[in-house]
């Protein structure tokens, strides 16, 4: 078995690549080449934590990918100086079932996330967008903005945090990386970060919406990452409502996102209000963006697909580049 490490997989798993591989494996979930069971979520309450497990196997580019992921999110862990988020992946034979690899998962589930939002971003924005708000100056909010930075040509970027050395130390690491723009800012308020921005990305643990609707300007892309729970919500409903909404999986996000399951509990919208997977824009089932002034909002949960999928690419890659550790099981 090949154990990968986090410094392993952030070079074996450069960003456009997992772009692509992320389109493909929304290709394969929409078009019915996935298995992919429901998360299980194991909650943990003496440490206000959970752990979830997510299986998937898919074919796609006449290839195959089987994967099991654990991940855990401990929102105390910030306290200790500790990652929020800690996971692994179990990479299998997708021929034979026998376990061939073991990738350390927090950073496979940044590149991975960030990945997502790259894709649909470069799906609905606009294609002239320029001004990106982040909010949450954390590890998704890095890869969030290394994604949108990869699909658009950006010149400015505000970042909202209510935790002030964080987006320093965000600013510090991020401005001029690659082909991310030196110019980022803080915002000093959530008005501040979204008055010009063209593209949104929420990646927080937020149970109440990170900005207000009416401060969105027309034409914005919005992609909500962070919540996952039905509990959890970073946008206003009232944004739901008049965008046009569209999902990585639709069954998941019924079930789990409560930027939308709180909407429809509150009467502003229904099931149908969801337009289409992005998968489903990919195979020409949708248009997706339709003009220079909608709204549009991309709502992920995150699906297992990502994970088989970004795990398969890794260790491609990393075979190719000489990377890992061997070890006999």
């Amino acid at each position: 078995m090949l154990i990968l490490s986090k410094e392993e997989i952030q070079h074996a798993l450069p960003m456009k690549q997992a772009i692509e591989a992320t389109k493909a494996a929304y290709v394969a979930l929409s078009s019915g080449k996935a298995v992919v069971p429901q998360r299980i979520h194991l909650l943990i309450p003496q440490h206000e934590g959970m752990s979830l497990f997510m299986p998937a196997y898919l074919q796609y580019d006449s290839q195959e990918a089987l994967a099991v992921k654990t991940v855990s999110v401990f929102p105390h862990n910030a306290e200790q100086e500790l990652p929020i988020i800690h996971g692994a992946v179990l990479v299998l034979d997708a021929e034979t079932g026998r376990a061939v690899a073991l990738l350390e998962g927090g950073s496979l589930t940044a590149i991975r996330t960030g990945a997502a939002s790259g894709a649909a971003t470069d799906i609905l924005s606009r294609p002239d967008s320029q001004i990106v708000a982040i909010f949450g100056a954390g590890i998704q909010g890095r890869t969030q903005l290394e994604a949108i930075c990869t699909v658009r040509s950006i010149e400015k970027v505000f970042v909202y945090d209510p935790q002030p050395d964080m987006v320093r130390e965000f600013i510090t690491e991020m401005a001029g990386s690659g082909s991310i723009p030196g110019n980022i800012q803080p915002a000093q308020s959530p008005q501040q970060a979204i008055a010009a921005a063209d593209v949104i990305c929420c990646a927080t643990t937020s149970k109440s919406p990170v900005f207000q609707d009416k401060h969105l300007k027309p034409g914005v892309h919005i992609n909500g990452v962070g919540s996952f729970t039905p509990e959890m919500q970073e946008i206003p409903a009232q944004s739901i409502a008049r965008s046009a909404l569209f999902v990585d999986s639709r069954p998941a996000a019924l079930h789990e996102a409560g930027d939308i399951i709180l909407p429809i509990k509150e009467g502003l919208i229904s099931e149908s209000h969801i337009q289409a997977e992005i998968g489903e824009i990919l195979l020409g089932e949708h248009p997706g963006r339709v003009d220079s002034e909608q709204i549009t909002f991309f709502k992920s949960v995150g699906v297992a697909v990502q994970d088989a999928a970004a795990a398969h690419l890794a260790l491609i890659n990393a075979t190719r580049l000489g990377f890992g550790q061997e070890v006999t099981l």
